[in-house]
């Protein structure tokens, strides 16, 4: 371990760094649950999107410890799990019957424009090339997207043919145990109990087992309400779910129908893996003083060659796109320096994939407290922005937010904050501080307006 790690180096020990590793998995083993329920809405097999989700975040976390040292784990990401099921699978592609296969291959294309990026250094001339608060604002944008989410999947937000949306029906066990998780979940962070997001899935899915036990929560399949009691029949139900609904299910025809679409649903999941991903290596690192003087983060390029490819490798296993968790900052608190943290962060990935049927009953209420949290941690990114000076940077950051969460739609968010910037910037003649790159990208959205306006 010494000779792999350097554990002596980095003045962190075996132990600490497997402890570091377990808690990491606690903090962020909450998207085995979410994810499935998630991309279930879209037509996907939730059995094997959790066998997926597993594998794919073992494999990108193990990449991760043996090739860059980090203590960083990935898995499919919250956000963008967000846009592939209710932006694309069920709104942009709504119509089309293999809307998920599609989406799975735009993933496919994604991954691996990433790792021809990664491997010839271009990932970080794209970041620096979007201003802050852009990035702030889309990240403040996903957050809102997210919570949006997490408040319909429990009902808590329901449609209204005169206001659009209203409250739900909190007498309702669903709304109520929703919300109470909520509140156990803000009060286990208040109190800093490790994986509290987790803990509070599974006492907000205790409460429901309680509630159907006492006759409250009455399942009912044929309205979508579901027992939330785990139905074990043996020791075989414990065996991994298969992979074959969503093994290799790639659909390349539409690329030829529908090509400018395609291209715009590509970029945008390129562009929020891309700030997503370093954003969280630079946080983590920051937080683990792993940065060197020049405030670097060394090796940059092996962690994004793993985040890379653990993309491709989820596309192909089936689920949303596979980044770096933020989460692994309370492996890092708990003193995990090295890649060892990671490789029992993965361990623990591949364990659940035999503990199918305790994340297959919990129910959408019960995670949906988890996107509402996670949302609050996205969206508090908007403290970063900076609401005076040039108009272009205010403006476009605003409407990177405020579209996400109003139009359903987080590529819409990205395309409309972008071009908002970039025409606020050549009306004030600022035509110099636009760089090629933001033209091709404003290029590409204006296209995409047009494919829009003329429905094609």
């Amino acid at each position: 371990m010494e000779k792999l790690f350097k554990l002596r180096e980095h003045g962190t020990t075996v132990k600490t760094e497997i402890m570091a590793g377990i808690t990491t998995f606690l903090a962020m083993a909450y998207i085995l649950a979410v994810n499935p329920n998630m991309l279930s809405a879209a037509g996907m097999d939730a059995g094997a999107v959790f066998t997926a989700t597993a594998l794919s975040g073992a494999l990108a976390t193990i990449i991760m410890a043996m090739l860059a040292n980090y203590p960083i784990a990935l898995a499919s990401g919250m956000g963008l799990n967000a846009y592939f099921a209710y932006t694309i699978c069920l709104g942009e592609l709504g119509d089309n019957p293999n809307a998920w296969q599609v989406a799975l291959t735009a993933i496919l294309i994604e991954g691996l424009i990433f790792i021809l990026l990664s491997a010839f250094k271009f990932r970080e001339t794209l970041v620096n090339t979007i201003p802050a608060n852009l990035k702030y604002g889309i990240t403040a944008g996903i957050g809102l997207f997210i919570t949006f989410i997490g408040l319909q999947n429990a009902g808590i937000a329901k449609n209204d043919d005169s206001t659009l949306v209203s409250l739900g029906d909190i007498a309702t066990p669903q709304v109520a145990l929703a919300l109470i998780g909520v509140l156990v979940i803000g009060a286990l962070l208040y109190i800093n109990v490790k994986g509290a997001i987790l803990w509070g899935i599974l006492i907000t899915w205790g409460l429901g087992m309680v509630a159907e036990l006492c006759g409250w929560y009455v399942p009912n399949a044929l309205a979508g309400v579901y027992s939330v009691i785990p139905q074990i029949n043996g020791v075989q139900d414990f065996l991994p779910q298969s992979l074959a609904p969503t093994f290799f299910k790639f659909d390349f025809s539409f690329i030829l129908e529908h090509g400018v679409q395609f291209a715009v649903i590509v970029f945008a999941f390129l562009f929020v893996d891309l700030f997503d991903t370093v954003g969280t290596l630079i946080g983590v690192a920051s937080k683990g003083n792993l940065l060197d003087k020049d405030g670097k983060l060394p090796r940059v390029g092996r962690a994004l060659m793993a985040d890379a490819i653990g993309t491709v490798a989820g596309a192909c296993l089936g689920t949303s796109t596979v980044t770096s968790f933020v989460e692994s900052s309370a492996g890092v608190a708990q003193g995990g320096r090295t890649g060892l943290t990671s490789l029992t962060t993965a361990a623990l990935f591949i364990l659940s994939l035999f503990l199918w049927p305790i994340f297959g009953a919990i129910p959408g209420f019960a995670t949906a407290p988890a996107l509402i949290i996670v949302g609050l941690f996205m969206l508090s990114s908007v403290l970063k922005m900076k609401f005076e000076g040039d108009m272009a940077d205010v403006l476009g950051g605003f409407m990177a937010i405020i579209m996400m969460p109003f139009t359903y739609s987080i590529a819409n968010g990205i395309m409309f904050g972008i071009l908002t910037w970039v025409i606020l910037k050549l009306v004030r003649g600022k035509w110099k501080e636009i760089h090629p790159i933001m033209y091709i990208v404003g290029a590409l959205f204006i296209l995409r307006i047009i494919t829009l306006v003329l429905h094609l």
